[in-house]
């Protein structure tokens, strides 16, 4: 309970200074920087107008496709890479020639290549999730001491038995890592996608939002942005220490 406190108290402490920061005027008018509470009454009114969850649950949508779809081919691909060395140097340079370009970088070519549809945010997330959880996995694998895969070769397991039952569960902090981390990545991608090219989503409904000057709406975009990936993190978070929360204490 009072570890719960101190996670919430520096949060209401800002929400107060925001509230009479705008109110007292000390930074802008309260057009341009409105109160905290101006912010959750049109947070109010979008969702009661249908608005918001119209755009939201599109950008969900297109985070957990893209996302599911590119940290699953993160994880296979990675593990063969990091368990069979000939995968290694077959596929390593291809993907140290594509991991530095960023995600939104191939956003001009694809909107030629697939065009301006669902397609185009997803194929951007999945690009955005399968670099890093691929190396993250790759990472994972390898830092597995090679005397406990001798000890499990040793008592007769097999090559599939060792990656299943020793390999994997050690690379899962790793693995986790990534996945934690590009979780809310993706968010932020995915807004950028929006505001360039999808006519739809939060990322849209930002831009919308700019265009007519209602700074109120941007900072509900911002709140729910921040919102899902602290959501997506923690879940993660939750995640590994369901799974792997036993064996790492002892």
């Amino acid at each position: 309970m009072k570890n719960r406190l101190l996670e919430i108290l520096p949060v209401l402490v800002f929400l107060g200074i925001w509230e009479v920061t705008a109110r007292a005027g000390f930074i802008a008018s309260s057009e341009f920087f409105p109160p905290f509470s101006e912010v959750v009454r049109e947070f109010y009114d979008l969702t009661a107008n249908g608005v918001l969850a119209r755009n939201f649950l599109s950008s969900l949508f297109r985070v957990l496709a893209g996302f599911i779809a590119g940290s699953a081919l993160g994880i296979l691909v990675g593990t063969l890479m990091g368990w069979k060395a000939v995968a290694r140097k077959a596929f390593h340079p291809i993907v140290s020639l594509l991991y530095p370009i960023p995600a939104l970088g191939w956003l001009p070519i694809l909107m030629l290549w697939i065009g301006i549809g669902e397609m185009l945010p997803i194929t951007i997330i999945f690009i955005c999730s399968f670099f890093p959880v691929c190396y993250n996995t790759i990472a994972g694998i390898r830092s597995v001491p090679p005397e406990m895969i001798r000890v499990a070769e040793t008592l007769g397991a097999s090559g599939r038995r060792i990656l299943a039952t020793v390999v994997m569960p050690l690379a899962l902090p790793n693995i986790f890592t990534g996945l934690r981390l590009e979780a809310g990545m993706a968010w932020r991608v995915i807004i950028a996608a929006e505001m360039v090219a999808i006519p739809t989503g939060i990322g849209a409904l930002l831009m919308r939002a700019e265009s007519l000057i209602r700074v109120d709406i941007i900072l509900v975009c911002l709140v729910i942005l921040s919102v899902m990936c602290l959501a997506f993190e923690r879940f993660f978070m939750y995640m590994e220490r369901k799974l792997t929360g036993k064996w790492k204490s002892n």
